[in-house]
């Protein structure tokens, strides 16, 4: 049984991964760990909420159930680092943890990658100025966002309230006919048992938080990525790389 341990910001949509783990087939625990700091998306609050000593101490606690990999399950609170930030949160978390580490903004460069994707449209629920760091990071990896959507939800309180229609609202409806897939980028939002269905909507691949983040801790860890019902993301691992 390999254990991926995931530091989660508050509480809002957690119960993604003990249903993850049972989609996944057994094999695997996925151990969450919280962290806590102001609920808000909002620059400062997010640079306070990523903090690579807050993160330390998570990882302390993740430390007594020996993870594999160890993932900063939280996407506005790593891309508003920007890219060099966000990689040396990374590099603090995996010299805390012992153990390779990542965060989810990372899982979507490398998951995006993975599925083939050059040009994408970005479903995010953050505000505008949050969602557009977001834009600015994915650039850095030479990721093309063709349509941003910005739905101002100012905490991931609220967006974990968000019922499966609106979810799936926020996500199909945010497409463009240019993108190669759709991200949707918020770890509050329930995502991971929906991404199937999304893909069928539209007819294309769809990268949610949850999703991403636990392939990454998958691939970091060198485990299987192939997996059913999880998108087609758990369908492209050959594509996927081992790089870290």
């Amino acid at each position: 049984m390999t254990t991926l341990g995931f530091l989660y910001p508050g509480h809002a949509a957690e119960d993604d991964y003990p249903t993850a783990q049972k989609m996944l087939g057994g094999g695997h625990t996925l151990r969450v760990e919280h962290t806590y700091g102001e609920d808000l998306h909002a620059i400062e609050e997010l640079l306070d909420l990523g903090n690579p000593s807050r993160l330390a101490e998570g990882a302390g606690r993740l430390a007594a159930y020996s993870p594999a990999a160890v993932i900063w399950a939280c996407t506005s609170g790593s891309f508003v680092y920007g890219w060099e930030g966000a990689t040396e949160q990374a590099a603090k978390l995996a010299e805390a943890a012992g153990v390779p580490a990542s965060s989810t903004s990372f899982a979507f460069v490398r998951a995006t990658q993975a599925i083939g994707a050059r040009k994408v449209a970005v479903a995010a629920s953050y505000p505008k100025p949050v969602a557009d760091r977001f834009v600015d990071f994915l650039a850095a990896a030479g990721i093309e966002v063709v349509r941003m959507s910005s739905h101002g939800i100012q905490t991931a309180a609220e967006v974990g309230t968000l019922p499966v229609d609106a979810v799936l609202e926020l996500a199909a409806g945010n497409d463009h006919p240019d993108a190669d897939a759709v991200l949707v980028p918020d770890t509050a939002m329930r995502t991971v048992a929906l991404v199937d269905t999304i893909e069928k909507r539209i007819g294309k691949p769809v990268l949610t938080a949850n999703q991403v983040t636990i392939w990454e801790a998958l691939r970091l860890s060198g485990e299987p990525l192939v997996h059913s019902g999880l998108g087609t993301l758990f369908r492209a691992a050959a594509s996927a790389g081992q790089g870290r």
